[in-house]
């Protein structure tokens, strides 16, 4: 318990960084299954730290798992960035509702935001 509450105050206000890959050699050949992939929550300040993570469905990808770690993590008064995959409308409010504050990456394929950030 000591641990788990000196980690908490440690990623206080922190930048928490999502990113997912896709573990090296876990595809297995002999029942042609997809390999696994892991999305992390990696808190970047203290030294670094995996503060959550979680596999993301075989027949899913990362916008889905995304809100379902966000949703294990305490992430008040954190700095949540996410790369493009993740910008969703959605995503940027439950950060939001879950009290931290989002940087996400904007693409030109998200035209009127682009448009209004340009």
């Amino acid at each position: 318990m000591a641990w788990t509450q000196a980690v908490a105050q440690l990623t206080q206000g922190a930048r928490i960084s999502l990113d997912g890959k896709t573990v090296k050699a876990s595809f297995d050949r002999a029942t042609a299954s997809s390999p696994l992939h892991m999305l992390s929550a990696w808190c970047s300040d203290n030294g670094g730290l995996v503060v959550g993570q979680i596999k993301t469905g075989r027949k899913s990808n990362e916008i889905t798992a995304i809100p379902e770690l966000l949703q294990l993590l305490a992430i008040k008064g954190c700095i949540v960035t996410i790369d493009a995959m993740g910008c969703q409308t959605a995503i940027a409010r439950q950060i939001r509702d879950q009290g931290g504050d989002d940087l996400l990456a904007l693409k030109g394929n998200h035209t009127k935001a682009y448009t209004a950030v340009k």
